[in-house]
């Protein structure tokens, strides 16, 4: 079997932060490593694939492995790393198990990076880093995209807005009525975009004055149906992908 084959064959992709080059060794870490030994059950001679958002992807053999330790080596680039779509989404928070659903979502749908805002009427104004990290690298790994999305801290929406980067859109999914999405994304701009979904309380008047008020503002509206924010997070990624994004005709 060539080594390509082997590469397509592999079932487990694991997402790493060591670089990635050909005859390289690589160690994993304690979890990684219980993952492979304890539960995939995996022994010296299987192989796996590993990526880190920058070296593309490699497959890898399972040189040795025990108990919280193992040493995988790097074989052949099985996929090159691509540049992505740079697109940020923007919610407010909201409680338990529907943020993590939402960051798993919305990282198989190819957003690049996460930030958790605060508004006048959001609820949740926490969130654990940590574990939506995890959630995130896990989503990565399984949908065989090559880079994990960046997570950023809470911060609130006027504090984002007056440090907004020079040439990033701002899709503005408003609740209370605006262009729909074939109109609002008719000619988008190529540069990078970004996604703003609010607390599910809706916008502030006074917020949403203020983001119309912003040149790089995209106003949209996502219909006449309430939505959860993991929904309307979703669906409007979705939108954006497939008239603007890596999924436009």
């Amino acid at each position: 079997m060539t080594h390509k084959l082997a590469a397509d064959r592999a079932k487990f992709r694991l997402y790493v932060e060591y670089d990635l080059a050909a005859d390289g060794v690589v160690g994993l870490s304690a979890s990684q490593a219980h993952y492979l030994r304890s539960v995939l059950r995996l022994t010296p001679g299987d192989q796996v694939v590993l990526f880190n958002g920058r070296d593309g992807e490699w497959w890898a053999r399972i040189d040795g492995i025990g108990k919280g330790w193992a040493s995988l080596k790097l074989m052949e680039q099985s996929r090159p790393q691509i540049p992505e779509t740079d697109i940020w989404l923007l919610f407010a928070p909201v409680k338990g198990g529907r943020i993590n659903y939402l960051v798993q979502k919305t990282t198989e749908l190819g957003v690049s990076a996460l930030l958790p805002i605060t508004t006048k009427r959001t609820v949740v104004d926490r969130v654990n880093l940590v574990r939506l990290g995890a959630t995130a690298v896990e989503a990565a790994e399984q949908c065989r995209r090559l880079t994990v999305p960046e997570l950023h801290s809470v911060r609130s929406l006027n504090n984002v807005l007056e440090s907004w980067p020079h040439g990033r859109r701002l899709l503005f999914c408003d609740e209370a009525g605006a262009p729909p999405p074939q109109t609002a994304l008719a000619n988008p701009d190529p540069g990078p975009w970004a996604i703003l979904i609010g607390p599910e309380g809706g916008f502030n008047p006074s917020e949403r004055e203020l983001l119309r008020q912003q040149s790089f503002v995209v106003p949209m509206f996502l219909g006449p149906r309430i939505l959860r924010t993991e929904t309307a997070a979703a669906a409007a990624l979705s939108i954006w992908q497939a008239l603007a994004g890596d999924n436009r005709a």
